[in-house]
This record gives structure tokens, C-alpha cells and sequence, in this order.
């Protein structure tokens, strides 16, 4: 489960996307994981918080190999984790806590925030695909969820739908 509390997230909705961003980039269920926090991209783990992994891992994806820096719960590329610990001036390293402000970062960025707390998860989604390969509707090629799977999800975290 997220690390933010109700009140920093924004309501319990948006707690409940973070576990379905989880959920879907496949981090949350990685059974010896600290619930994905410490999940690198293709599985593995890594030790510690005090930044991100900065491990860039090639894996074969329909195919064709895919290289990737992506870690932590929501997948967050190095570069990115660079970017936001600057503007969003966060201390103490890639824990848990900096890594949900940064994917609510995220998700306000693309203006699915009121959606996500009004319970229009579908909407949500699809504004936030561009940032979660996972997620359906994005030109990733990555194998993304179908749109019915998250739904099917969503309830099953906790979330309320509109």
C-alpha cells in the first residue's frame, strides 16, 4: 500500500490509484519486494533508499530488447527521479514516501487528480497512460493491462468508482 497518508495523497481514491499504478506495473506483487518500492525494472530487486538504483537493464519485450533505469514501485526512469528531487525539493533519498510524492507529482501533471477523487478511474487512466507503459492506451508496446483487467482491480484495492 502507498506510504502517504489519506491527507497527504488527497483522499483515499488517490491512495488507492497509487496501489493500482502498483498493481499494474506489476511492482506491487513481486512477493520478497518491500510492496515494489525496491523493484527493478524486469523484476529484480534492489538494497537501500538513499537514491535510485541508477541501473539501466535490457529485457526482451515482444521480442525486441528494452532497455530501461526504471525502478521503484511506479517505475520511475533515472532521469526523472533527477528532475523531480529538484523541483519538488525532496530529502532523504528514494524511499517509499519520495516515491509516491513523485507518481502524485505525476498524476497531477496530466490533470487526472479530481478524476482519480470523483471515482472516473477510466478517465484517470487514460490521461496517465502516457506516463505508465502499463497502463492501456499508450504507444509503449509493452504489453499494457486491458482497461477491463484495472477496473476488474479497482474495487478490489479499496477504490470507489463515480
Amino acid at each position: 500500500m502507498a506510504r502517504l497518508t489519506e491527507t497527504q495523497a488527497g483522499g483515499v481514491n488517490v491512495l488507492r490509484f497509487l496501489d493500482l499504478i502498483a498493481f499494474s506495473e506489476g511492482t506491487s506483487t513481486v512477493r520478497v519486494s518491500d510492496d515494489g518500492y525496491n523493484v527493478l525494472y524486469g523484476g529484480g530487486l534492489f538494497q537501500g533508499y538513499a537514491d535510485h538504483p541508477r541501473r539501466k537493464l535490457t529485457f526482451p519485450i515482444n521480442g525486441k530488447p528494452v532497455t530501461s533505469t526504471a525502478a521503484g514501485r511506479y517505475q520511475l526512469l533515472e532521469r526523472y527521479w533527477d528532475a523531480y528531487r529538484v523541483s519538488l525539493r525532496l530529502a532523504g533519498g528514494f524511499t517509499p514516501e519520495n516515491q509516491d510524492r513523485i507518481a502524485l507529482q505525476q498524476i497531477r501533471e496530466q490533470r487526472a487528480l479530481d478524476d482519480i477523487k470523483a471515482g472516473r478511474i477510466e478517465q484517470a487512466i487514460a490521461k496517465c497512460s502516457n506516463i505508465w507503459a502499463s497502463f492501456p492506451g499508450n504507444s509503449y508496446g509493452q504489453n499494457p493491462h486491458r482497461l477491463e483487467k484495472l477496473l476488474d482491480q479497482w474495487p478490489k484495492l479499496g477504490g470507489v468508482l463515480a
